[in-house]
């Protein structure tokens, strides 16, 4: 029996602890947490884990710097001591980069007055990071020459941190970690709606999969459902004090812009920030903040003509970036916090943080969480676990902790036993990372089994996908594991291939054909078929982290 058949039946016997709608960031700390803890937790969702919203982001984790312009001083204070605690935690996968910033002529601040920002920010963040610089016209032409300088006035130098892999794969870890405590997860689960009867919730769901409907029973309710918390609440005819208003924002991935690892930064027409982030051979460019009411709303050809215009105005490049460089495309709405009954001020639109919001009601043990952003995820989850036991559930283990990688001793003697088989000398693509290392920051613990394979087994140890760095044992060792249902969760989430591999080379890949078959059994062909079947460079995220309710509903 696979590990989602499992799952769902187990899912189906007696009454949870707490029920988890959405697998976005916000359910997947919840789930984790809580399970860890010691309750009998289950976690749903429409699509896929970290299908929608949380698959979207500039796979940043940030203090908040732009929300300094609008004093708000605390929440930078929150986001600098979550960001540097998740660097702690995570000291493999959550690094610091520096963020190189030119100003052009017109700006409205002029350097030396964003540099005392800078250290101000780094002061704020208790100096975590490494100190900012004043960066002059000359130096940004020297140290980034592929930055257009014509017009600049100077710029500035700082420190945050990004995920060296992608933002699905940081939150399936944390759905996998509530696994490993027994939390009953399942993505294509939809939620058709929930009721309270003799306080209970029972909450119908549909497995897309095979169509069959059943019920889940638990004693609380998280609405984790991203943008579509409110919908679900209506449905649920659950009141709240906040809201969603929703900010459409886009990314566009392409060849490397630079060899540098650094984020190169602007601010776009519209003056907001705007980046190029390094995400391996690529450079990922972005992002807008389109107000829009539709959470599915995607890309337009005005979207992307204001990413390629504003980043061609502000490089050097031996040629323009056109359409034809678009290697993929990421979208998603952010869903911003506003109280019940506001419209989020149009005037201050752009200026909205993602600050994140829990409304309990105590009464009917039912939670909903607005907002958030990765950076502030680790908080989401421990303020969860105490609202879970204001309203009654009790946690066994209410001190332990959840979250981060082994212990630095269990680190080192991975490393040890894959420099003694000589892992790192294993063929791979250029310039690619140590596979040690990156066994380790992707699989943790489980990364021992992986040398034991390959051991026993030289060829698990081959690149089995063209492209990639991807060798055979992590494939085998996502069949198991991973909840791998259709070919997109793999290329999309659990790694980051299709945002790195043009569609035509994954399309000949004769590795990833073989890697179908892995995954999918005798469900190989029509896997392949049912990706393969639209060109999906430009990304059409799922409808995930709950049921969309129709408007009659």
């Amino acid at each position: 029996m696979g590990l989602r058949t499992n799952n769902i039946k187990r899912m189906k016997q007696g009454t949870h602890d707490v029920l988890v709608l959405g697998a976005g960031i916000n359910g997947a700390v919840s789930a984790a947490a809580l399970a860890a803890r010691g309750a009998k937790v289950a976690l749903i969702d429409k699509g896929d884990f970290s299908g929608f919203t949380s698959q979207s982001s500039s796979n940043l984790a940030w203090g908040g710097i732009k929300y300094m312009e609008t004093y708000e001083f605390g929440l930078v204070r929150k986001l600098c001591m979550s960001r540097n605690h998740l660097i702690r935690s995570y000291p493999s996968t959550v690094e610091e980069i520096r963020f190189y910033t030119n100003l052009d002529q017109g700006f409205r601040f002029p350097p030396i007055m964003l540099y005392g920002g800078a250290l101000f920010y780094w002061l704020i963040g208790n100096f975590f990071t490494k100190p900012p610089r004043l960066l002059t016209p000359g130096l940004i032409n020297d140290e980034e020459p592929v930055v257009n300088t014509s017009r600049s006035i100077g710029g500035m130098e700082y420190s945050d941190a990004y995920l060296h892999d992608n933002d699905a794969r940081f939150v399936f870890n944390f759905i996998r970690s509530a696994m490993n405590y027994g939390c009953s997860a399942a993505n294509y689960v939809e939620a058709l709606g929930s009721k309270r009867e003799d306080g209970i919730w029972v909450t119908e769901v549909r497995d897309r999969e095979s169509g069959e409907t059943f019920e889940v029973r638990s004693r609380s309710l998280i609405n984790a459902c991203g943008p579509y918390v409110d919908r679900f609440n209506s449905l649920s005819e659950v009141r709240t004090e906040h809201r969603h208003v929703y900010s459409k924002g886009i990314h566009l991935i392409v060849p490397r812009l630079t060899k540098s690892k650094r984020v190169l930064t602007f601010f776009a027409d519209d003056g907001r920030l705007f980046f190029a982030i390094p995400m391996g051979n690529r450079t990922v460019i972005g992002t807008t903040d389109t107000r829009t009411e539709n959470p599915r709303e995607g890309i337009t050809e005005e979207d992307r003509g204001f990413v390629l215009d504003n980043i061609n105005k502000r490089l050097n490049l031996s040629q323009p970036l056109t359409r034809e460089d678009i290697i993929a495309e990421r979208w998603g709405v952010r869903p911003l916090v506003v109280e019940s009954g506001s419209d989020g001020g149009s005037a201050e639109w752009v200026k909205l943080s993602r600050k994140h919001e829990i409304d309990v009601n105590a009464q009917e043990r039912h939670i909903s969480i607005f907002g958030g952003k990765l950076t502030d995820c680790l908080n989401v989850g421990e303020e969860v676990c105490d609202f879970i036991q204001e309203i009654g559930i009790p946690l066994i283990y209410p001190k332990r902790k959840w979250y981060g990688e082994p212990e630095r001793s269990v680190r080192e003697e991975f490393l040890h036993q894959a420099k003694l088989m000589g892992l790192d000398q294993l063929p791979g693509p250029e310039d690619a990372e140590p596979v040690s290392q990156r066994l380790w920051r992707r699989y943790g613990s489980d990364a021992f089994t992986m040398l034991e394979e390959i051991r026993e087994d030289p060829s698990m140890g081959e690149i089995l996908i063209e492209h990639s760095e991807y060798r055979r044992v992590e494939i085998a060792h996502a069949a198991k594991r991973e909840m791998i249902t259709h070919l997109e969760d793999f290329l999309r989430r659990r790694s980051k291939i299709s945002l790195v591999v043009p569609f035509e080379q994954l399309k000949a890949s004769q590795g990833l054909k073989e890697a179908c078959r892995l995954l999918f059994g005798e469900q190989c062909e029509e896997r392949w078929e049912e990706y393969f079947r639209d060109n999906p460079v430009i990304s059409k995220p799922q409808t995930t982290e709950a049921e969309e309710v129709s408007e009659a509903a």
